[in-house]
C-alpha cells in the first residue's frame, strides 16, 4: 500500500511538473472580461517557452513568452459586447480553452461581514431567489484565507447566477449587479472578495502601511503581538478552561451552554496588517475591473483612535490598490456605516469613522451611498441590502454610465450661518429640495453654545436649508446631525437619498 501511495505521489507531482500551461482560478470557464478595455490574461507555462492566445470574437492572436520561471502576461483588446466567447492558450503541444466568456461590466466587491452578508440572509430572500435567474450575471466568490506573503492564486470559480449561487454570494453585491444588469442591458461579472470581522489594515498592502509614518503602527503592533504570542495563548488557554467548567455546570443544570470565546484579537491571522490583501486581492491583480464597491468599517470603529486614523488609512488602501492594479483611478463607491448601538450624545466612535468616510470623498472617483437612515439599533448587519445595492448602483450610473441627469448622492454639509439664537444649514446635493418621510419632524439634530455641549434639537427645512435651534442654547456656535453610533435620522433629499451625519465643530 505504501508503495503504491508514492507512485501515485510521483506520478502526480510529475503530471504538475510536466504541464505547460497553468492559469489562476480568476481567469477560468464561465467569468466575464471588462468591455472595451485592455484585459491582462496570465498564467505559468514552461520556461521560456511561447505563447499563443486566440481570441474568438476577432482574428487575431497574441503571442507572448513565459520568462525564465515560467511566468507570462498577455493583453487582449476586449470588444465592447459579446455573447459566449472563449479563448484558446497554446504552449507548444498543449492548450487550453477557456469558454462561456462573456464580455461586460466586471465589478469587485468587498469588505467585512456587511459585504460578506448572504442573499439569503437579507429581506425578502425567499422572493429574490425565485427571481434570480440571470445567466448573464456571473459570480466569483474568492474563499477566505489569510497569508503573510502575497498570493498568486485564490480558490473560487466562476458560475452562472441562479437560485442556488446567488444564494450565497454577497447580497451587497448581487442587488448592486442586477441594477446594473438589467438597466445596461449587458453581462455583469460580479467578484466578491469580502471577510467578517477584517479591520481595512488587514486589506492594505505591508508596504503601504510601512512607508507612512502614521499607519506603520499597524505591523509594529503585529510584530509585538508575535513576540508575546505565547502570552496571549496562555491566557486564551486559560479562558477556554474556564469556559469548558461552566459549561459542565450549565449543562448538568440543564441549561444551555455559552458560546465557546474567540481568541482575542491578537491571535487572529485575520487582523494582522495585509493578511487579507496578500490572500484575498493580490490574487485578483490585475484582472480587469471596471471598479470596486466596499462596504467595511465597523472593526476600525473599536475606538476614537481607530475611527480618526481611518481618515488616513482608508485613502492609503484605496490608493494602494489602484496602484497595483495599474489601471488608473478606477471607480471606488462605499457604504458609510448605518445605525448601530448606543444613542450617545457625549462620545460616538462610529460617528469619527463616519466623518473619516466622508472625508474620503476626496480622492477622485470616489463615492459614499449614505445607510444611515437603514440601521437596527441591535443588529450589526441591517437586512435590507437591496437599499444598500441600488444607492451604491445609482453611484455608477451616474458617474461611469452616463446617466448624467441622475442625482446620485444625498444631501451633504456645506456651510453653516449663525442667526440670532439658530443655525442654518447649507448642504451640497439638496438642489432639488429637502424633505422628510410623511413630512415628519426633523429628527436627528443638537446644538451646543461655545462650552461644546450638545443638546437636542428643533430643526426646520426652509428653502433647501435646515434651521436648527434649541430654547436651551441662547447663543448656539455648533450643530450635528446623527452624530451617535445609533438615531433616527430622516432628512433626505427629493430624490429619497438621505443626508450624512455631519459635525460644525472639531472637539
Amino acid at each position: 500500500m505504501k508503495r503504491f501511495l508514492c507512485l501515485a505521489i510521483i506520478a502526480f507531482s510529475s503530471s504538475i511538473s510536466i504541464a505547460a500551461i497553468t492559469l489562476p482560478s480568476i481567469i477560468s470557464d464561465n467569468m466575464v472580461l471588462q468591455a472595451d478595455s485592455i484585459a491582462p490574461i496570465w498564467g505559468n507555462a514552461e520556461p521560456n517557452s511561447k505563447i499563443t492566445i486566440c481570441p474568438s470574437w476577432n482574428k487575431e492572436t497574441i503571442v507572448t513568452e513565459s520568462d525564465d520561471q515560467g511566468k507570462w502576461t498577455a493583453k487582449i483588446k476586449t470588444p465592447k459586447k459579446g455573447k459566449k466567447c472563449k479563448l484558446i492558450i497554446s504552449c507548444g503541444k498543449e492548450s487550453r480553452t477557456i469558454t462561456n466568456i462573456l464580455i461586460g461590466q466586471v465589478w469587485l466587491c468587498s469588505g467585512q461581514s456587511n459585504m460578506q452578508w448572504t442573499v439569503k440572509q437579507s429581506t425578502n430572500a425567499d422572493k429574490e431567489l425565485l427571481e434570480a435567474k440571470f445567466p448573464n450575471i456571473r459570480l466569483f466568490s474568492v474563499k477566505r484565507a489569510v497569508a503573510e506573503e502575497p498570493q498568486n492564486d485564490c480558490f473560487g470559480q466562476w458560475v452562472e447566477c441562479n437560485a442556488e449561487t446567488a444564494a450565497e454570494f454577497s447580497a451587497v453585491g448581487y442587488y448592486f449587479g442586477k441594477k446594473l444588469h438589467k438597466k445596461l442591458r449587458t453581462p455583469v461579472g460580479l467578484i466578491n472578495s469580502s471577510y467578517g470581522g477584517t479591520p481595512a489594515q488587514s486589506w492594505t498592502s505591508k508596504d503601504t502601511l510601512i512607508n507612512d509614518p502614521s499607519l506603520k503602527q499597524y505591523v509594529i503592533t503585529d510584530a509585538n503581538n508575535k513576540a508575546n504570542k505565547d502570552v496571549y495563548e496562555k491566557q486564551y488557554a486559560q479562558t477556554l478552561n474556564e469556559w469548558k467548567k461552566e459549561v459542565m455546570k450549565t449543562v448538568a443544570a440543564g441549561k444551555p451552554a455559552k458560546r465557546k470565546p474567540k481568541p482575542p484579537l491578537e491571535l487572529r491571522e485575520e487582523q494582522k496588517s495585509a493578511s487579507i490583501y496578500n490572500a484575498m486581492i493580490h490574487p485578483l491583480i490585475p484582472f480587469a475591473i471596471k471598479g470596486v464597491i466596499w462596504y467595511q468599517g465597523e472593526s476600525n470603529a473599536s475606538n476614537a483612535d481607530n475611527a480618526i486614523l481611518y481618515r488616513t488609512l482608508f485613502p492609503a488602501m484605496i490608493s494602494n490598490w489602484r496602484n497595483d492594479w495599474q489601471q488608473g483611478d478606477f471607480p471606488f463607491y462605499y457604504v458609510q456605516l448605518a445605525a448601530f448601538g448606543k444613542t450617545d450624545l457625549t462620545k460616538s466612535n462610529w460617528a469619527l469613522l463616519r466623518e473619516a468616510q466622508t472625508m474620503t470623498l476626496s480622492l477622485p472617483n470616489t463615492g459614499m451611498a449614505v445607510a444611515m437612515d437603514i440601521g437596527e439599533p441591535n443588529n450589526i448587519h441591517p437586512k435590507n441590502k437591496q437599499e444598500v445595492g441600488k444607492r451604491l448602483a445609482i453611484w455608477a450610473f451616474a458617474k461611469d454610465y452616463g446617466y448624467k441627469n441622475i442625482i446620485y448622492s444625498g444631501p451633504i454639509y456645506k456651510s453653516m450661518q449663525i442667526e440670532d439664537d439658530k443655525i442654518r444649514i447649507f448642504f451640497d446635493y439638496a438642489k432639488s429640495g429637502l424633505k422628510t418621510p410623511k413630512r415628519q419632524s426633523l429628527k436627528g439634530f443638537a446644538i451646543a453654545g461655545e462650552n461644546g455641549k450638545f443638546v437636542w434639537a428643533n430643526a426646520t427645512i426652509e428653502d433647501g436649508t435646515v434651521l436648527v435651534w434649541s430654547d436651551q442654547i441662547k447663543n448656539p456656535k455648533h450643530v450635528r446631525y446623527g452624530w451617535t453610533d445609533y438615531i433616527e435620522c430622516n432628512l433626505y433629499n427629493k430624490k429619497n437619498l438621505p443626508a450624512s451625519p455631519f459635525r460644525t465643530d472639531n472637539f
